[in-house]
């Protein structure tokens, strides 16, 4: 490789850090922190495509100089066969020659493409049972014994301080040497767990040990290990349901050896770079963790405002912080997120709309309400309730407007019930089947008629249980963070879709707005609610009763209001949406323009 082509490559890596950097891609599962909920994409790029160009030969010029690659191996040879005969390794079988269909790429002049057996003796680990290990092994004297759970992703990433111990002198254990290379070979983690040993160690059987001969540098094969074409070449090798590769195909696999004097030069360039990746990375998140506390302030400091003064003072702050708050990135995305929860607060706190003296106040509402019920009870169409506790001022989260009340759900609702589960076919329904809806119908805030499953054929429908429009659904089982989430069944919703009992339909008055309703539901106050009264034995699934959900505090302002309130907010909500499609579509690009580098350095 030239000096010009490897400044080629280099400029790949320097002229675009911008990009590396900015190349972010939000989580399908967010976890606590900003940083948990924004994958680096494009400094993960980064890194493969440094890895890549040092084992292809572009990372670093080429001496001539450098004693080829196939004069190490001729050595390597003399000294396996020296190892065999003394018995200190075992004799591999003969693999065919690496053809040219195998290669994947071209290598510079010096270096040759080899086997894995070829330049390590690679053996497996033993397992220990998991009641031995705890009663003769845990936090005993003697050396680290070493599990998948206990390898990282390269370099020196293993836990050595895991409390399992072996006395040296156990003859039937395997040990790995300092500088052997160990890589998970099973499971969910094969062939992406690896790393170098620091220290002399026993290993598990779900672990190959790479004990290098003379001349290959253990960071050198791991470097290739973690590149994205080995990785390929390995899983194209795994088989079984829960994915593993043999000790044969393992052997069988191919990398490129370069000259041993170009190994430390790489290696050496590898890790000056990969520190730089660490630097950006750390920038990186400190810049998604201060946009995060950027964005936390302003937003939040909307909904604890007293006056409509305020209100809009808090509001030209935001509006001179735009770009920075929804930049085209995740974290813009994140953030109109966080701007849709907080104009739901506002709403529900009566802040959002001017609020109109000439409007009839909620009391007389929830008077008219309350006769409703009463009839309805004396012509036998719904039964008298237990009276739920009397609303506490400590319940009271904040101070009202002038015209509203507080109340329970339950004082709005005339009838409430949930649906039928009955034994249903595993795929949605046909045509105009009847179908019974899944608690995925109800949770992501817009109804989803075709998440349901079709009911068999032999059973019956059961016609009460069917949805209708303005349908106010709440699902009462489901995530900790999707529990209690409600949707209003649309205008010209499909018909025949029935309510599973996990799913729980309230009717109210018609001088309430469901969709209202919904929105004070779905607002963070109420999860919080929700979050408190859930029970289960799970942390992965929760469930609120039917009496939890008719106790949840709601804020009523007058009907008009409501209504007023509700235009409103589907008017943000739609300019957020089209601001977070935007926001996508530059993600996207960026996305797509990594890869394109990364495929110029191949």
């Amino acid at each position: 490789m030239s000096s010009k082509n490897t400044k080629t490559s280099h400029n790949l890596i320097t002229d675009n850090m911008d990009l590396w950097t900015s190349t972010l891609i939000k989580k399908s599962t967010q976890g606590r922190g900003s940083s948990k909920k924004i994958d680096l994409y494009g400094i993960k790029k980064l890194r493969e495509l440094i890895l890549e160009l040092a084992v292809r030969g572009k990372l670093v010029d080429q001496d001539p100089s450098d004693e080829p690659a196939c004069i190490l191996l001729e050595r390597i040879s003399v000294e396996k066969a020296q190892l065999v005969a003394d018995g200190k390794i075992k004799k591999t079988k003969a693999l065919p020659e690496i053809s040219e269909d195998e290669k994947p790429f071209d290598l510079p002049d010096g270096w040759e493409w080899v086997r894995l057996k070829d330049i390590a003796n690679i053996y497996n680990g033993n397992s220990v049972n998991a009641q031995v290990k705890e009663l003769k092994y845990s936090n005993g004297n003697g050396l680290p014994y070493i599990g998948t759970k206990d390898i990282g992703y390269g370099f020196e990433s293993i836990n050595y301080n895991n409390g399992v111990n072996i006395p040296e002198n156990e003859p039937k254990f395997k040990i790995a040497n300092k500088g052997t290379v160990l890589i998970c070979a099973e499971g969910g983690s094969a062939g992406k767990k690896c790393a170098i040993t620091m220290n002399k160690i026993y290993f598990g059987n779900k672990l190959f040990a790479n004990e290098l001969f003379s001349g290959v540098i253990p960071k050198y094969l791991l470097t290739n290990i973690l590149t994205p074409t080995f990785y390929t070449q390995f899983s194209n090798s795994m088989t079984g349901i829960i994915g593993g590769i043999s000790t044969l195909k393992y052997l069988e696999l191919i990398i490129p050896i370069a000259p041993e004097q170009e190994q430390n030069r790489i290696v050496k360039k590898v890790d000056e770079l990969m520190l730089l990746c660490d630097k950006l990375e750390q920038q990186t998140e400190d810049n998604i963790d201060a946009h995060n506390i950027l964005a936390t302030t302003l937003l939040d400091g909307l909904t604890n405002v007293e006056s409509h003064e305020e209100l809009l003072e808090n509001w030209n702050r935001i509006a001179d912080n735009f770009d920075i708050l929804f930049s085209a990135n995740p974290q813009g995305e994140l953030a109109l997120d966080h701007l849709k929860q907080t104009i739901l607060q506002l709403a529900v706190m009566g802040k959002l709309t001017p609020q109109d003296p000439n409007d009839e106040p909620a009391s007389e509402l929830l008077k008219r309400i309350a006769i409703e019920k009463e009839q309805l009870i004396k012509d036998g169409k719904i039964k008298k309730q237990k009276p739920l506790p009397e609303i506490s001022e400590n319940e009271k989260p904040f101070e009202l407007p002038d015209g509203w009340e507080w109340c329970r759900l339950d004082d709005l609702t005339l009838q409430s019930g949930a649906g039928w589960s009955p034994k249903c076919n595993g795929s949605p329904r046909e045509g105009n089947n009847w179908g019974v809806l899944k608690v995925s119908a109800v949770t992501w805030g817009v109804f989803q008629p075709n998440e349901n499953k079709e009911l068999p054929s032999h059973l019956e429908p059961r016609p009460e249980h069917e949805i209708k429009k303005n349908d106010f659904l709440i699902s009462r089982a489901n995530t900790p963070e999707l529990v209690a989430r409600s949707v209003v069944v649309p205008e010209n919703t499909e018909a025949q879709l029935m309510m599973s009992d996990k799913i729980i339909r309230f009717k109210f008055s018609q001088y309430i707005s469901p969709d209202y309703v919904s929105m004070v539901n779905n607002s963070q106050w109420s999860k919080d609610y929700y979050a408190k009264v859930a029970g289960g034995t799970s942390s992965t699934m929760k469930n609120v009763s039917r009496t939890q959900i008719q106790m949840l505090l709601t804020a009523l302002p007058p009907y008009k209001e409501q209504k007023r309130i509700m235009s409103k907010v589907e008017g943000i909500m739609a300019l957020c949406n089209n601001l977070k499609e935007i926001i996508r579509h530059s993600s996207k690009t960026n996305v797509q323009m990594t890869d394109y580098i990364v495929k110029l350095g191949e």
